[in-house]
């Protein structure tokens, strides 16, 4: 498998290599993207949201001099805000000292090499010639040391991002970003999904209304969405930096897939397999109990064994209990759970679902506890959750209710504990499945 960050040209070229090609070689690529940042049509001049805006476009076009994938090349914003937008930002980036980076005050240091520099105002001289205009930043500027790769940040303004396609298509990899207008949410949605797909976009809004109306209109266009206001700004990592739990890639010209991503990017590096067999030979095969494969009925209580004297498909079978209407009432006023389909028998006849009065579910789960739990101490040292619980079959009074645990998977998680997982199913006197969940308990190894 090949995983590559980097140009879409250099993808392409690494894509198309006959050894590739030939061999079906697996390639998650996240490459370079014109990604784009909103001013919400709420966030006026002096409201928390405009000024972060502008602080967070500042800071995306000088963060390693506007050399990485996740910075805002695009910034829109209201066309009765425009000239607010440029005036403020022109303000911020002034202040961006371009020097020497060992010097203490320095807030941007040189772009990575002189062909990089050189490739940058190459592109700048494209949006140029596209009908995009310089409003801060002059690209070809001395540097502050002779012969160094300087660039200040350079900020450009089309006012018909429209017809000025360049700036949707040609991205200088550099501190360079584009302030352009939009009319509406409808107009702000197609401009962002002109980029042709990206990793990330922020929106900075405090309107719900046009949060949602943006992201359901643009989300299949962009990786990650960052919607920023007043309330999360303190916490938040900000446009270009993902958490790692985050899905981190995105559609199109950004490449179409993913990095990181929690377990979801883990599964990228991973081999995955379809298995087809009977229900006992994939719980062999996989060493984990599936519904239908074998049972073995034990006749030692499970929770008298250490997890090494367990096995697969170990079960314990309980005794019957049967449910009373008075259990039912008691576990209502113990709990306050009056639920009417327990405590009204006209209106449970009239559900849809019910029969007349029901048990409570989670009477069920307290007294199916009761009913496989061994209580003295021993190799279960405690129950740490329950997982998939499903209730299946509404119980009656006067219905009784068995349990079949049974050892599902088993796994250690140190020298002194381990962790076994316990299916658990909940039968009524019909031997209809009533409940079913996936138990785990602390274990002695």
């Amino acid at each position: 498998m090949i995983s590559f960050t980097g140009s879409a040209h250099t993808a392409l070229k690494l894509k198309s290599h006959p050894t590739v090609v030939r061999e079906s070689v697996r390639f998650v690529a996240e490459q370079d993207s014109l990604n784009a940042s909103l001013l919400g049509p709420d966030a006026a001049p002096g409201t928390p949201e405009f000024d972060l805006f502008i602080k967070e476009v500042a800071t995306e076009m000088t963060v390693k001099a506007g050399q990485k994938c996740t910075a805002i090349r695009r910034a829109m914003a209201p066309a009765h805000y425009l000239d607010a937008v440029e005036k403020a930002l022109a303000e911020r980036l002034a202040k961006t000292k371009v020097a020497d980076p060992r010097a203490e005050d320095t807030r941007m240091g040189a772009l990575v090499s002189i062909s990089q520099r050189d490739d940058v105002r190459n592109r700048i001289r494209e949006l140029e010639a596209a009908g995009a205009r310089i409003v801060a930043g002059n690209p070809d500027a001395e540097p502050p040391i002779p012969g160094g790769a300087f660039l200040p940040p350079v900020l450009l303004r089309t006012d018909d991002p429209w017809s000025t396609a360049a700036v949707h298509d040609c991205e200088p990899f550099g501190p360079v970003s584009t302030i352009m207008p939009y009319e509406d949410i409808a107009d702000a949605i197609a401009l962002a999904n002109r980029g042709r797909g990206s990793l990330v976009l922020s929106m900075f809004s405090h309107s719900p209304d046009a949060a949602r109306e943006f992201v359901q209109g643009a989300a299949a266009y962009h990786g990650r969405m960052l919607v920023l206001n007043r309330d999360n700004a303190a916490e938040s990592t900000g446009h270009g930096s993902p958490l790692p739990v985050l899905v981190h890639g995105g559609p199109g010209r950004a490449g179409g897939s993913e990095e990181m991503g929690g377990v979801r990017g883990v599964k990228h590096y991973m081999q995955r397999t379809a298995l087809q067999s009977t229900p006992a030979m994939i719980a062999a095969i996989t060493e984990q109990y599936v519904p239908g494969a074998p049972k073995h009925v034990i006749d030692v209580h499970p929770f008298r064994l250490k997890m090494s004297e367990l096995h697969i498909g170990d079960t314990w079978e309980t005794p019957s209990r049967t449910i009373t209407l008075e259990d039912i009432e008691h576990f209502a006023e113990f709990t306050g759970d009056k639920f009417y389909a327990h405590m009204d028998e006209e209106a449970a006849k009239a559900s849809p679902i019910f029969e007349g009065r029901v048990a409570h579910g989670y009477l069920l789960l307290s007294f199916a506890a009761g009913l496989f739990v061994d209580p003295d101490p021993g190799p279960v040292l405690a129950n740490t959750g329950l997982e998939n619980l499903r209730f299946l079959t509404p119980v009656y009074p006067g219905d009784s209710i068995r349990v079949e645990l049974t050892v599902r998977a088993k796994s250690i998680k140190s020298e002194e504990t381990g962790q076994v997982r316990w299916a658990v199913e909940v039968y009524n006197q019909k031997d209809e499945l009533v409940a079913t969940y996936d138990l785990l308990t602390e274990n002695v190894p």
